[in-house]
């Protein structure tokens, strides 16, 4: 599943992931973000919190894929928050496919993240 958190700014959106993300989680998600891509005045950050996470379906792999590459360069910072190795790790997977920065946080620095993310807004 994925929940939108509010932030309070429109150029930084937040969303907390939990469970197995399957298709039917990016038809609402994708046409989300590009409504607040498109809507924002300057590069967005974006807010990322894994809750007993357990990773993508193939299908929607495929759709976090495609949104990745179509939005290459939309991104200025991405904060991944979460609890085990392989979130971490999710970091170097992410590089490639966007031109943010893109850092990792323990769930125990959440506020952390949110104090990167507002950095210079």
């Amino acid at each position: 599943m994925i929940e939108q958190v509010k932030t309070g700014t429109p150029n930084i959106l937040g969303f907390k992931l939990s469970g197995k993300l399957h298709d039917e989680d990016y038809q609402t998600f994708v046409p989300a973000m590009e409504t607040a891509v498109a809507a924002a005045t300057s590069k967005v950050r974006l807010f990322a919190q894994f809750e007993d996470f357990h990773g993508w379906d193939l299908h929607a792999a495929w759709d976090d894929f495609k949104f990745g590459v179509k939005h290459y360069e939309d991104f200025e910072r991405i904060a991944l928050v979460g609890n085990k190795r392989w979130e971490e790790w999710m970091v170097f997977f992410c590089r490639p496919f966007t031109r943010a920065t893109v850092k990792y946080f323990d769930a125990s620095e959440v506020e952390a993240a949110w104090a990167w993310l507002r950095e210079g807004v």
